[in-house]
């Protein structure tokens, strides 16, 4: 468990100052065995590691704590995180710094380019915090990075995870238009936890907003994920499925919620490997081109070799 100062840039700031003066949460119980990852460190990861610092890139690995670092920078294979390391949210499951962010990096879409061709990546996946101090959310910055791949590795496939743009007229319109090949924006956890888990959000518009993306432009593939173990019945996790298939969801991710600090949302329960399995023969069952249901699945982990499975769903079912 990662402590609540933030130890990703030595200092004594809260890496969380309104979960500062919280109380304390219960802290989640031993790890079971089936959610144990390695320790990262081999030349590989590195390498990537060099590649990130020598570009002044952020990455969403390192800022939320991902268990599968260690593997995927190990492929090289790191998903990027714009718009700087602090988010204007404080949600309850994050352990992405909170607070006002700096001014946007003008450097940052060709950076990222650069990174992206130093690593030669076939698949990026990009993310970012939540700007709500930006007029735009920060859709146009957005754009310019994926202008930028595309100026550098034209081959390479682009994926974004977005946040919810929420009260931003037209910011959708604006990365929609620069065309990423996966759009990605994650629910997290069902309606009923919204309130505690995800409070700066609402439910239906993030539902919207992926119907959106279709309604523009129906070619892009579109995806959304959610946590487990936030104490969330079955029932309810079946409902948000339908409420994604009604937007026409492609690919649905499904992982287990870990706890970053003791000032962060408690893990309920450790969902089990078999109940990951039970709600991927589901979600296939009610439509989507792709399922990810496990413990370890993120919503980047394996995104390269997910996309080509696209690919290959949406011809399969064309042709049927």
């Amino acid at each position: 468990m990662a402590v609540v100062l933030d130890l990703l840039n030595r200092d004594n700031r809260p890496r969380h100052p309104e979960k500062a003066h919280r109380p304390d949460q219960p802290v989640q119980q031993r790890k079971p065995d089936w959610i144990r990852v390695k320790a990262p460190g081999s030349p590989k990861w590195a390498e990537t590691n060099r590649i990130v610092r020598e570009n002044k890139l952020v990455t969403v690995c390192e800022e939320a704590g991902c268990p599968n670092i260690g593997e995927c920078w190990e492929k090289k294979h790191a998903t990027f995180m714009i718009m700087g390391d602090t988010c204007t949210r404080a949600c309850a499951f994050c352990n992405v710094k909170t607070g006002m962010p700096q001014a946007l990096d003008p450097h940052e879409p060709e950076n990222v380019a650069k990174a992206v061709e130093k690593l030669g990546l076939e698949h990026v996946v990009i993310t970012s915090v939540d700007r709500d101090d930006l007029d735009d959310g920060g859709a146009q910055h957005f754009a310019d990075v994926i202008h930028a791949i595309r100026a550098r590795s034209p081959k390479t496939t682009v994926e974004i995870l977005t946040p919810d743009f929420l009260r931003k007229p037209g910011a959708l319109e604006v990365v929609v238009a620069a065309r990423p090949d996966v759009f990605n924006h994650n629910l997290e956890t069902v309606p009923s936890k919204y309130l505690k888990v995800r409070p700066g959000a609402r439910y239906f518009h993030s539902i919207r907003l992926l119907q959106q993306v279709k309604e523009l432009d129906p070619t892009i593939f579109t995806k959304s994920g959610i946590m487990v173990g936030l104490g969330e019945e079955r029932n309810e996790v079946l409902q948000l499925m339908d409420d994604l298939r009604s937007a026409d969801v492609d690919f649905m991710t499904i992982g287990q919620y870990l706890q970053p600090t003791k000032k962060h949302h408690q893990v309920i329960r450790f969902v089990e490997p078999n109940e990951f399995k039970a709600f991927e023969t589901t979600a296939y069952a009610k439509g989507f081109l792709l399922v990810s249901s496990t413990p370890l699945t993120r919503s980047s982990h394996h995104a390269g070799d997910d996309f080509a499975k696209l690919k290959a769903a949406r011809l399969a079912r064309l042709g049927a």
